[in-house]
């Protein structure tokens, strides 16, 4: 087992911390201090449950009583449907405010699992445990939970926070290469946002990345985490600085939502995204045509799309957009770039711009 690495989310009386090595989902030495009461519900899916279940189960102390909930894999099981499995099961149990429900998984099981948290018996406590790069870097962090509707992503949900995240890094040897890539689009958007120095120690180690290196993949897991809890920690319901961390999402979910969730992964849609809106950025001369070739070559590195889906159009395009949370009453919010490394918000109320990059 490598050496434990430690982050912490600054929240106050609800700061929590990020144990970060190899081989955790083995130390319930960690997991225990956070959890409350003899109850405990796991929550995974039926890819994650064969690999790594009984190996992580195993290990709770027998005045545990550990209960399942596994449910099929991918975003378009992502709904209030299969929400209400976890509820059924926490019912059936006879669960209590004592439980602690525990997200085994990708971004959709821990967003699924946080909102469950976050509504059964009016909050229960969670745990995230992610097993993909892109919810080891980013979903799992922050509390954002919720589920999709079919007008819009993520548009059911709430903040709230979990008890600790805990992320070995070794469950990404069984990744397949789709979902590493996918995962480094959320990596390669800290760069660009927020930090040109580790922008550029991308664009020397993305080969490193794609092998699985070890000591590559813990060093971008922990920069992506470091940046996070930083941006969460000062603005944890996204009234400003957090906006920010949306950089190539506004458009990365009108693609999902178009093409039906889970055809497009959520990172393949977000490099796309980060892509218009470097392009945008250009349009609006606060981006240099250099600093957007790097960013779309770097995600081309990443073995990740740069091209919008063919079939789609502007208006396709605008039709969800205009539906995005995070618009205000009059604009479409956007996360543009003055330069790699620094992120700006734009309310856009003219439509004809964004039109402009997407066709």
């Amino acid at each position: 087992m490598s050496e434990l690495e430690v982050l912490t989310v600054e929240l106050g009386s609800r700061s929590y911390p990020i144990y970060i090595g190899d081989g955790l989902l083995l130390d319930q030495g960690l997991l225990k201090k956070h959890i409350v009461g003899d109850q405990v519900m796991v929550v995974t899916n039926e890819t994650i449950a064969p690999l790594y279940l009984n190996q992580f189960i195993e290990n709770f102390s027998p005045d545990i009583e550990v209960k399942l909930v596994i449910l099929p894999d991918g975003e378009r099981y992502k709904t209030l449907e299969y929400l209400d499995d976890i509820y059924s099961a926490l019912l059936e149990n006879r669960c209590n405010r004592q439980v602690t429900l525990i997200a085994l998984g990708g971004g959709v099981i821990g967003d699924m699992t946080g909102f469950a948290a976050a509504s059964y018996q009016r909050g229960v406590n969670f745990i995230q445990v992610p097993t993909t790069l892109l919810s080891q870097v980013d979903s799992s962090v922050g509390g954002k939970t919720g589920v999709n509707h079919r007008l819009g992503k993520n548009m059911i949900g709430a903040f709230y926070q979990p008890k600790c995240v805990l992320i070995d890094t070794s469950v990404l040897s069984s990744l397949p290469e789709r979902e590493l890539s996918a995962g480094l689009a959320e990596v390669i958007k800290y760069g660009a946002i927020c930090d040109l120095v580790f922008f550029e120690w991308l664009e020397k180690n993305m080969a490193k990345l794609l092998l699985k290196d070890v000591d590559a993949l813990r060093y971008a897991i922990k920069i992506s985490c470091e940046e996070k809890a930083i941006v969460v920690a000062k603005d944890e319901k996204e009234s400003g600085i957090r906006a920010t961390l949306n950089y190539g999402h506004t458009f990365g979910h009108a693609i999902e939502s178009h093409m039906g969730y889970g055809v497009w992964l959520h990172g393949e849609a977000v490099s796309v995204g980060m892509c218009l809106a470097a392009k945008m950025s250009v349009e609006q001369k606060t981006l240099s045509y250099e600093d957007y070739l790097r960013i779309e070559s770097l995600c081309r590195l990443a073995q990740l799309p740069t091209e919008k889906p063919v079939d789609m159009t502007a208006s396709d395009f605008l039709r969800y957009m205009q539906v995005d949370k995070k618009n205000t009453s009059t604009s479409i919010r956007l996360v543009l770039l003055d330069a790699i490394g620094k992120a700006v918000i734009f309310d856009c109320a003219d439509h004809d711009l964004i039109s402009a990059v997407i066709t």
